[in-house]
């Protein structure tokens, strides 16, 4: 039940913002891994929070791809 919630704040998004969003997460998880590499991070499960998080907006975006080449 809990996925249905995140992955429709994803679905509800602009292309563009959606994008934008995975972007800034990518760029934020590689800062992550590079900090966590030097010293622990605090709490080492906001990395495994940001993979899926990735994962899902790239889900949606492979989603409306795909959509979009069914419809051409």
């Amino acid at each position: 039940m809990k996925k249905q919630g995140k992955q429709k704040v994803y679905r509800e998004m602009t292309l563009e913002e959606l994008k934008e969003r995975l972007e800034d997460d990518s760029k934020q998880m590689v800062k992550m891994k590079l900090a966590h590499a030097v010293s622990p991070l605090e709490n080492p499960q906001k990395l495994k929070v940001f993979r899926k998080t990735i994962a899902r907006m790239k889900t949606e975006l492979r989603k409306r791809e795909i959509e979009a080449a069914q419809i051409k």
